[in-house]
């Protein structure tokens, strides 16, 4: 194994590290698989530019419940357990138990919105997590109509917790202790937000992502396990699917099945909030 680049060597030393892997580079952050006293580690220095420090604070907040755990910082510098399981979320989904990694997902959530006894730190609101979407305009006629949706749940909140923020089957990752979230976004806002990127995934299967009837599956599953309001739920994925096709505009890429989810997912968050609307109305019980 080649030495590790420069950058890395006096957090080597000083947390008495030995490289483990190649490093992986990412527009924010150099990372380095390591050892730390036997057991596997990442090792991740964050770029000037990097805008990971909402994540990091969340990930301390965390503090190993339901995420990876923090094992040392200084600076931009940042050592963390390392999750090495070989079970995948995306192939059991794509395998025929896509309603088995959800429930996965859906538990590792509870976790990490568990209260705790230390004050949450200080994070990104929901209103500047979809900035993007609010900004983008007419760009495509489902948009405005997600930031109306976005803005109605957001200036009518639930519960606000601390959110991991990109929820996701590869962000949940096999481990000796479990199934462990990895990267977090770290945004405050409420609980139902953090499932609504389920709605998305796994990357790129339409079979699964434009399904309405996996979408319903979906949204009874998360709304079940953590006790939220299932038109909620939708509403947040609507909204979550304009905001992500706002932010494949911004870097240029085909928006296109953002677009075609947002437009699945609308009717069926519409017809959640009238069904809602019908069971709290007098008279009904």
């Amino acid at each position: 194994m080649e030495a590790p680049p420069p950058l890395f060597s006096p957090y080597l030393a000083r947390w008495q590290l030995a490289p483990d892997g190649a490093p992986i580079e990412t527009p924010t952050s150099n990372l380095l698989p390591v050892m730390n006293a036997g057991r596997p580690a990442m090792l991740k220095l964050l770029k000037p530019s990097s805008d990971e420090g909402p994540g990091i604070a969340a990930l301390g907040w965390f503090a190993g419940a339901g995420a990876v755990d923090i094992i040392a910082t200084e600076g931009d510098a940042v050592l963390m357990e390392r999750a090495i399981g070989t079970r995948s979320l995306t192939r059991m989904a794509t395998s025929g138990d896509d309603e088995g990694a959800i429930r996965i997902i859906a538990g590792v959530a509870a976790q990490l919105h568990a209260p705790r006894s230390t004050p949450p730190p200080n994070l990104p609101n929901l209103t500047r997590r979809f900035r993007a979407l609010f900004e983008a305009g007419e760009s495509h006629p489902v948009l405005p109509r997600c930031g109306a949706a976005a803005r109605g749940l957001i200036n009518n909140p639930r519960e606000t917790v601390v959110l991991h923020g990109d929820l996701h089957h590869e962000n949940v990752l096999d481990s000796p202790r479990g199934w462990l979230a990895i990267d977090p976004k770290g945004v405050s806002g409420e609980r139902a937000y953090d499932v609504a990127n389920l709605f998305l995934n796994p990357v790129d299967v339409d079979r699964l992502v434009l399904d309405p009837a996996r979408a319903l599956r979906l949204a009874t599953i998360v709304s079940d396990a953590l006790g939220i309001e299932r038109a909620r739920v939708l509403g947040f994925a609507f909204a979550h699917a304009g905001l992500s096709a706002a932010w494949c505009m911004e870097d240029g890429i085909n928006p296109r099945l953002a677009i075609e989810a947002a437009e699945m997912l609308e009717p069926l968050a519409g017809q959640a909030n009238r069904r809602k609307r019908l069971q709290s109305s007098p008279g009904n019980c």
